[in-house]
This record gives structure tokens, sequence and C-alpha cells, in this order.
């Protein structure tokens, strides 16, 4: 691959290797002990390049979480990566979201948001029939995960480890990735 020569070239390479080094740290070491240092030091740029492509850290996770259209088995190493980074202890500002988000219009603004964007990454990388019905079932189930766990302590899990969770969460949680077959009928088998 040529070396970037234009402007527009040149920071268009600099937020890719941004983002390929966010990847990276992210899968290494989740969402909370990830820093936009490590991001940088890995990228072999200044963090405030960081900032100035992503705007924060959040942002960054978001971006990098993205999906394209996915074959099923990508899809579904995606979603295991996400129920990792789910099940370990949220960030403060991603509890105070989920706290909130009933109470606080402006807080179900933002995870209503995030979580309508989920869905549609998530609808668009599998397709096929009812996609985004799919998706929107597997991030909710995902999203109902973190709130029986972290906030409402539910007696299962006080004493299952987070790899027990996965272990057990993982086929679950991807069963929607591959439309079912098509009966033909339009109603549900009985």
């Amino acid at each position: 691959m040529s070396e970037p020569t234009s402007r527009a070239e040149k920071r268009a390479a600099t937020a890719q290797r941004i983002l390929d080094a966010a990847r990276a740290e992210f899968g290494e070491r989740g969402l909370e002990a990830t820093t936009i240092r490590g991001i940088a030091r890995r990228a072999n740029v200044d963090p405030s390049l960081v900032m100035q492509h992503y705007g924060s850290k959040a942002a960054l996770f978001a971006a990098a979480i993205e999906l394209g259209e996915s074959p099923p088995e990508e899809v579904e190493a995606h979603l295991h990566d996400v129920l990792d980074v789910r099940l370990g202890a949220l960030p403060p500002e991603t509890r105070a979201l989920v706290r909130s988000m009933l109470t606080a219009p402006e807080a179900e603004a933002v995870v209503s948001g995030f979580l309508n964007e989920r869905v549609a990454n998530l609808s668009s990388a599998m397709g096929g029939e009812d996609a985004e019905l799919r998706a929107a079932l597997i991030v909710s189930s995902i999203l109902g995960l973190t709130v029986a766990r972290h906030f409402l302590k539910l007696d299962a899990f006080a004493g299952a480890s987070d790899a027990d969770i996965a272990r057990v969460a993982r086929p679950w949680v991807t069963t929607g990735v591959t439309p079912p077959p098509d009966s033909g009928s339009g109603e549900p088998d009985p």
C-alpha cells in the first residue's frame, strides 16, 4: 500500500491507525483498563490526536465495536466480546447512565440512542429476515443481563464467576444471529 500523500489521506490513515490500536487495546484490556494514552502509544501518536479524531474514550469505543456486514461467526465473536465487557465491572459513566435511564429523560435519550445504534449495526452485520428485530432482542438481552447482574444483583449471579456466566450466556445470546428457517406459513410453530 502506498504512503498517504494528501492531508486528507494522512488524516484518514491516522484515524485508522488509532482505531486499530483502540480495537487491540479494548480487546486486550477491556473498556475500563484501556486508556487514551495507551491507545495513543500503540498508534504511535500524541494522545491529543486520539481526542481530536474521536472526541472521547466512549466515542472511540463505539467506533471500535462497529461491525460491517459480517459472517455469522464474526458476529458471534463480536457478541461474545460485548458480553465479556458487560460482565465485568461497569465504568462509572455507564453505571450512572443505566441507573438514571428510567428516571432522567437525558439519560434515557443517551441510552436509547446508543442501543438503537447497536441494533442498527448488529442488524446490518447479521442481515436476513427480521434482522432488526433479532438484533433488538439480542441487544435487549445483554442490557437485561447487565441490569440483573450489576444493579439488581440476582442471587443466581452472586456465586457465579464472569467465566461461568459467559460460558452459559454465549450460546444463548447468539441464538438469533442466524435467521430461523422459514416455516412458510408466517405463523409461529405451535
